[in-house]
């Protein structure tokens, strides 16, 4: 009886995330993503990358941090990462941010 075939891998890489909007660190151990956020859209999602900046749609609105938090959660669970791998380096208070990501 033949094996029914593997279910595709959810998570898709770095790499194919973020396409031309990463940028790895000279030691390896980090990766850096530019991300153009949109607080306030209907649904979370990741769009894609545009003018080299990866796009991010977030139901959170900009207040007191709360974007930002749904940022890192909604690139962790995309990129298949911990939360804890990641942090907001420049932008807290932009909708243009540079986000580091721990790859070990």
């Amino acid at each position: 009886m033949p094996r029914p075939p593997k279910k595709p891998d959810k998570k898709r890489s770095l790499e194919e995330t973020c396409g031309e909007a990463l940028r790895n660190s000279p030691d390896g151990a980090t990766a850096l993503i530019t991300v153009r956020v949109q607080p306030r859209a209907s649904k979370k999602s990741v769009e894609g990358v545009k003018d080299g900046a990866l796009r991010v749609k977030l139901t959170a609105p900009p207040a007191e941090g709360e974007a930002n938090a749904q940022l890192i959660e909604v690139l962790s669970r995309e990129l298949g990462t911990r939360k804890s791998a990641m942090r907001i380096v420049k932008g807290h208070s932009s909708r243009d941010k540079l986000v580091e990501v721990d790859l070990a």
